[in-house]
């Protein structure tokens, strides 16, 4: 792909995102698409969000799950961008227009809070740990500016991995005591368990999803970052969000976070 067709993409995608409508799936309009095509057009994406003001507070990790990686014909997770207006305060009631969201769906997951840098290669899990603050329960509410959610691995990876916007719990945990692949997640809507996972579904281990973006992310020269928080992928089923929805998710040994919709 020439660097004036990704430029093309990316500026389609960035007003997608700023004014909440959807696309055709990239992958449909320029069959020939590469991943790193993809990545191109995330970055930017990415450039464009900073020049607007937006700083970056962390990374994500997606596609972490089997059952999505058969979906998108993948067998790696992929990466994305965490910048400031992406995150809410534990029990907050996000607007779905004032925030642009267009096909929101929840998911829970393990957050890691970094104390110093960490830059790939040869990130091992015990390196993730040693460099970890704390672990917080997390919602991150993933959304598509492509249409229908009809995407394939291209597709995401250019849309900065599907990221919407995120909840950190306010329990802040130390992950040196816990058996991270054994943790158990509950997650309830509107008072109703829907779904239940434990940490082994990303990867076998948090850690180990940890590592492989810190590994990843380095051999594109980006490090982590003192400070930055690390989404690390869903540990259920991603779940479709509706004005007036509450999601509750509690984590054994890990607190719980909240989040609420509206109009």
């Amino acid at each position: 792909m020439s660097e004036q067709l990704r430029d093309l993409h990316a500026e389609a995608l960035y007003r997608a995102l700023r004014e909440g409508y959807t696309l055709t799936p990239l992958t449909k309009r320029w069959p020939a698409i590469s991943i790193e095509d993809a990545y191109h057009i995330s970055r930017r994406i990415l450039e464009r969000r900073v020049a607007d003001g937006q700083a970056i507070v962390g990374k994500k990790i997606g596609v972490t799950s089997r059952v999505v990686q058969q979906m998108l014909g993948v067998h790696q997770p992929d990466f994305g961008f965490l910048t400031q207006d992406m995150w809410f305060a534990n029990g907050e009631v996000i607007s779905l227009r004032d925030n642009r969201l267009i096909q929101p769906r929840a998911e829970g997951e393990i957050a890691f809070k970094l104390k110093r840098d960490l830059i790939g290669p040869d990130v091992t899990e015990q390196d993730v740990l040693e460099a970890t603050e704390c672990v917080m329960a997390c919602f991150e509410i993933v959304d598509s500016r492509i249409q229908n959610w009809n995407i394939r691995i291209q597709d995401t990876v250019a849309d900065n991995a599907s990221c919407g916007v995120f909840v950190l719990g306010t329990e802040q945990v130390d992950p040196r005591p816990l058996d991270l692949p054994n943790l158990h997640m509950r997650v309830f809507k509107n008072g109703t368990l829907i779904s239940e996972g434990l940490g082994s579904a990303v990867q076998g281990n948090p850690l180990t999803a940890v590592a492989w973006l810190a590994n990843t992310l380095g051999s594109f020269g980006i490090p982590f970052k003192a400070g930055e928080i690390i989404l690390s992928g869903s540990l259920v089923p991603l779940e479709p969000a509706h004005a007036g929805d509450r999601f509750e998710l509690t984590i054994d040994g890990l607190g719980s976070a909240q989040v609420s919709f509206c109009a």
